[in-house]
């Protein structure tokens, strides 16, 4: 195998989910520039994501899915296994924030975020684990933490809180399933520009902020993240297990 063969992901399927816009969407395109063949899953339109991809000759097969509906999230890997065929690989992008003080966070806003952040990525790892090691394959799946996954942020009680356990799912499933061939790993990324980040942008004395303490001097951009994560799908990774990586512009070495 040659070195640049090591970062490809020709033959490879790989389920991205929130995949519509933003970091998603960088990510997807990052894996069909790759080689990858891309399941964009979410309940939004996938219409631009599949231009995107489309105009670059790339594969995707978009697939409706409420992500917050349990039940369904449940049998998602193996209903696309079945339709589609095997899958190689797993992203857990899609996610949600809610800002308040927290002495006024609501419950619904609380176990909204932890419930499709935190407990739908884990459902899509442990289904995907299931059929991947049932069937002897190898897998890789990449979860998307976020710089809270290590700080406290502010306002944002309940997406911490998810972050910080999708961090902790990270390592126990790589602790799990390392022997078996499935490499789980996560990308932290910093402040990106995606609508989650909208309301800070907006924002000139926070955004002024926080560009001041970024040593890349800029925010980040969608395919910034896609890059990392496409490492962490392809065989140059191999022995990576458990790693939760920060794409941040040096936010945290600051």
């Amino acid at each position: 195998m040659s070195d640049l063969s090591a970062f490809s992901l020709d033959g490879k399927r790989v389920l991205v989910t929130g995949a519509n816009t933003g970091i998603g969407q960088g990510i997807a395109v990052s894996i069909a520039k790759a080689g990858g063949e891309v399941v964009a899953v979410g309940r939004s339109s996938m219409g631009e994501t599949e231009a995107r991809i489309g105009a670059l000759g790339g594969k995707i097969i978009a697939h409706r899915c409420d992500l917050g509906d349990h039940a369904t999230v449940k049998t998602l890997i193996r209903d696309v296994w079945e339709k589609i065929g095997p899958l190689d690989g797993l992203v857990n992008n899609a996610g949600i924030i809610r800002r308040a003080d927290s002495v006024d966070l609501t419950d619904a806003d609380w176990d909204e975020v932890i419930d499709l952040n935190l407990k739908t990525s884990f459902l899509l790892c442990q289904a995907f684990g299931r059929q991947t090691m049932a069937e002897g394959r190898r897998g890789r799946i990449v979860n998307i933490a976020s710089l809270l996954s290590f700080q406290g942020g502010i306002r944002v009680a309940s997406y911490t809180a998810s972050k910080h356990g999708l961090l902790g799912i990270t390592r126990i499933l790589a602790n799990e399933w390392a022997g078996a061939g499935v490499n789980v790993n996560a990308i932290a990324p910093g402040y990106i520009e995606s609508n989650n980040t909208e309301a800070l942008r907006a924002d000139g004395g926070r955004s002024a902020a926080i560009l001041a303490r970024i040593p890349a001097n800029r925010w980040g951009k969608p395919d910034d993240i896609g890059g990392a994560v496409v490492f962490l799908l392809a065989e140059a990774s191999s022995y990576v297990h458990g790693a939760t990586i920060p794409v941040d512009g040096g936010w945290l070495a600051r």
